[in-house]
């Protein structure tokens, strides 16, 4: 909009292309206001070419998304007709470069002089000073630049057009540099156009005479394509000199040559090796520790390696220039080299050759000797003395045992791989995989692991894995973490299916480690792990071997950080028919979302109460006897539910969120009263939104849901232990089992929990009438009549019935008058005065008497005073039976 309106301002004829128009002879503000048009649809085209992450949309709200749609589709609408100028736009562009004279832009200057005069700032001739002046050369720069883009763009359809995009590139570059640092308008990101111009340095290889202006970029790529890889290795050993090459470039050309020779080249082997050899000796300088392949292709050296190495370390140290630090590490490396070839002959060949003489002094090279000799006894590297009894070597078998056991207590990845090398360079008939019976790996990845052909590659995956695992199990996640990248380095150069697995892993070891530590205070989790977490239940990999107990803590874990949104209306679809965890967890999600609302909209909750009556239901079948009597047989595990009962246990068993296991609680818990031939019901928090009966009560395995119930309570009140609902709900599961102490024993912790050990009131949602009349039941059936009659009290009306007869019980188990205290309604302090002196029972009368005359209990006091009294002794009581209970 507003670039239109600068058209009109700037006297555009309407409804004439500008391609058409010959930006020459209009005036420079009209030309300019062309140009900017111009430049922004090409721009705009090319950033709408870009991927854009998706905004996390927030509570789906009809107007809000009624809005977003259609600024949506304005904006379609916008870039299609872009789209459909695009060749126009471009003409217009390349029309500009050939313009020479300068340019004007309006400013708020001129718009208000053309508002009173229009025609002072819209001059006829090309001289026009009106407005602010933009230079040629700086107009040209950033269209050559817009232009480049453009077509660098056009180019994934047709490669030829990276030429023009090249040109445009480095024609910005040398405008540039003209303009230099007098540029007040010319302002172009010199970062990203080094990008393109080193892009279409690589897509568009250069003429003869430009060679020479090649980054090393570019000149590996065109020798990778070619199959030069002589050149290769030659530009990565004089890189070795300047460090020029990031490593992690020098890494993924090393990487796709190993996928290249697992693909059938055999050619390409040696190539590897000496490629891996330059990068380890960029690696040393620089301080890092040896790769993995390096180990692996240098296991079985021979002359050709050992001369290759020593001209790669030759050639990549100026040892007039080189710095202490950089000799020190060349020396070390060499120094290592040597103490790992068992050969004397290529010890020989690196101990002699001029490099290693440099670099070691004497006293250096005399200690290495010394160490090589006591490596090795029987090796005669100088002139030994007569031998003694302490040179006869250790047996084979007892290295291999102290070195299997030196494996089993590491959990150093670096340690583990050079043991197994040293084993595997004693015996090659050993599988060092099966040393500890503790190492245990999940079948599912057994089988790919144990398939790998190198049988040292072999042990190093399935130990590092194993010990990794074991580590998680432990809670050791740091040196879990170790583990598993080094295994996930040496799986990613062979294997992309154990690439996958060990991602897997690691991301089920991140969910544990936040669970863990700071996940406990109640921080969230990062934004990144949340979108592994969604990537991994999206994941649509085939052949990739995948353990069950990683899509339920994925799921476990959206439910535990509230992504109810995710669950509900953003997970794919072909996700819930495949996936049983996320099935159950978008129906979780959807039932917690659907709480604040009308009992008839909760759709979702008739939905989950159904799976898991199904999950909980039994298969029978009939099976014929040896009498000829037909018996009918209950399948304990129901294979007709999404997933067995068990699963559905372990799953529960990873959630935290209370929202969400009081609804699985409140669901098993009215599965349970369901039932025909329950007696005590037990309560719980959200209970009424799941249906009141069951089609087939035959088929529900009730005794399992039972269990199931008590399991679940169990959790979660080892989950949080002040959770008054969960409290009240293992009250009554022992109310319902007969268990009467154990039931006092939870509705009393109850109400503690909630009233700050009953020195606040009780709320009453939490002592009800029902709670009251099963705690005087409880009180009743373990004869403590008095505490019967003090409860009764609590009752919204006051059961003045069960109280008189609990006090006529002679056998009670109770302090009895110790209570009385207790007792604020003087009616039954008035009978209690009857009954013991009808009884005949004088010291028991007068506590009574006592009791009745105390000020605060005077009928004729207020009635905040009568609440006060009440609340009083029900607090003192309440504590008094918590002491006594607990």
């Amino acid at each position: 909009m507003l670039l239109n309106e600068l058209l009109c301002i700037s006297k555009v004829p309407p409804g004439t292309k500008h391609v058409d128009m010959d930006l020459a002879t209009l005036p420079p503000t009209t030309a300019m206001a062309i140009l900017l048009y111009n430049r922004w649809a090409i721009r705009t085209i090319v950033q709408s070419s870009f991927p854009v992450k998706q905004a996390k949309p927030g509570p789906p709200q009809l107007s809000v998304m009624n809005q977003m749609q259609q600024e949506k589709e304005l904006t379609e609408n916008i870039l299609k007709v872009l789209k459909e100028q695009a060749s126009d736009s471009i003409l217009v562009l390349e029309a500009a470069l050939t313009l020479n004279k300068d340019l004007y832009v309006h400013t708020m200057r001129t718009l208000d002089l053309l508002a009173m005069e229009p025609g002072v700032v819209n001059g006829e001739t090309e001289s026009s000073p009106a407005g602010l002046k933009i230079r040629t050369e700086e107009m040209q720069c950033q269209v050559c630049y817009d232009l480049g883009t453009a077509y660098f763009q056009q180019g994934s359809a047709n490669s030829a057009i990276y030429e023009k995009a090249r040109e445009k590139f480095f024609r910005t570059k040398e405008l540039i540099s003209e303009i230099g640092s007098l540029s007040l308008h010319c302002t172009i990101d010199e970062k990203r156009l080094a990008g393109y111009c080193q892009a279409c340095n690589v897509l568009v290889p250069s003429s003869d005479s430009t060679s020479q202006q090649l980054t090393p970029y570019s000149q590996v790529h065109i020798c990778l394509r070619s199959g030069n890889y002589q050149e290769v290795i030659k530009i990565f050993i004089e890189d070795n000199l300047t460090f020029s090459l990031p490593v992690q470039f020098r890494q993924s050309v090393l990487r796709e040559l190993f996928q290249k020779a697992q693909q059938g080249s055999e050619a390409l082997d040696e190539i590897c090796f000496k490629v891996c050899a330059c990068n380890t000796v960029r690696d040393i300088l620089e301080g890092r520790t040896i790769s993995v392949q390096f180990n692996q292709l240098f296991l079985t050296p021979n002359k050709e390696k050992i001369d290759f190495l020593l001209e790669v370390c030759s050639r990549s140290i100026n040892l007039e220039k080189a710095s202490d630090s950089l000799k020190g590490n060349m020396a070390a490396f060499l120094k290592n080299v040597c103490l790992g070839l068992e050969d004397l002959q290529y010890v020989f060949m690196i101990s002699s050759h001029e490099l290693f003489i440099t670099l070691l002094k004497d006293e250096e090279q005399k200690l290495l000797i010394d160490q090589m000799r006591k490596r090795c006894p029987r090796v005669n590297l100088c002139i030994k003395p007569v031998t003694s009894f302490y040179d006869i070597p250790a047996s084979a078998s007892v290295n291999i045992g102290q070195l299997e056991h030196q494996l089993i207590l590491s959990v150093d990845p670096w340690r583990i791989r050079q043991i197994l090398i040293e084993l595997h360079g004693m015996t090659s008939e050993r599988q060092f995989w099966t040393v500890s019976n503790k190492w245990e790996v999940p079948s599912v990845y057994s089988g790919v692991i144990l398939g790998i052909k190198d049988s040292l590659t072999r042990d190093l995956v399935y130990i590092l894995m194993a010990k990794g695992l074991h580590c998680s199990t432990v809670k050791d996640f740091s040196h879990a973490k170790q583990l598993f990248a080094a295994c996930l380095e040496l799986v990613t150069e062979f294997s992309p299916k154990l690439r996958q697995v060990m991602l897997n892993e690691m991301l089920l070891l991140d969910i544990h480690t936040h669970e863990a530590g700071t996940g406990q205070s109640g921080e969230r989790p990062p934004s990144d792990l949340i979108s592994r977490v969604r990537g991994y239940l999206e994941m649509r990999l085939p052949d990739i071997p995948l353990r069950q107990v990683i899509a339920e803590e994925c799921v476990a874990f959206l439910l535990n950080w509230r992504e109810n949104e995710y669950l509900t209306l953003q997970v794919p679809a072909f996700l819930l028919q495949s996936n049983p965890y996320v099935k159950l967890g978008q129906l979780l999600a959807a039932t917690c979302k659907e709480l604040p609302g009308p009992k008839e909209s909760r759709r979702t909750a008739k939905d989950l109460w159904e799976v898991v009556v199904q999950i909980c239901s039994v298969s029978s079948q009939h099976k014929r006897g040896s009498d000829g009597r037909v018996s009918l047989i209950k399948q304990r595990e129901s294979t007709l539910g999404i997933m067995y009962r068990s699963e559905l246990l372990s799953f529960i068993k990873k959630l935290r969120e209370p929202l969400v296991l009081t609804i699985i609680l409140s669901l098993f818990v009215k599965l349970h009263n369901v039932r025909e031939d329950i007696v005590n019901d037990i309560t719980a928090e959200h209970i009424s939104i799941w249906p009141s009966s069951i089609p087939n009560l035959q088929s529900v395995d009730f005794e399992a849901v039972a269990i199931t119930v008590k399991e679940l309570v169990r959790y979660a009140l080892a989950i949080n232990p002040g959770n008054h609902s969960w409290l009240l709900i293992q009250a009554d599961s022992y109310f319902a089992a007969n268990q009467y102490s154990a039931a006092l024993h939870y509705y009393l912790q109850a109400g503690a929990v909630c009233s700050d050990f009953f020195n606040k009131t009780v709320p009453p949602d939490v002592y009800t009438d029902q709670v009251i009349k099963r705690m005087i039941k409880c009180c009743s059936l373990l004869n403590c009549h008095t505490q019967v009659a003090i409860l009764c009290q609590f009752l919204r009306e006051i059961d003045y019935k069960t109280a008189f007869k609990s006090l006529q019980e002679q056998n009670s188990h109770d302090a009895m008058d110790s209570y009385y205290d207790y007792i604020w309604d003087v009616t039954i302090l008035e009978y209690l005065t009857y009954l013991h002196h009808k009884r005949g029972e004088t010291d028991k009368r007068q506590i009574a008497i006592k009791a009745i005359g105390q000020t605060e209990l005077n009928a004729s006091n207020p009635e905040e005073v009568l609440q006060l009294a009440a609340q009083r002794r029900k607090k003192k009581f309440l504590q008094a039976m918590a002491k006594l209970y607990f």
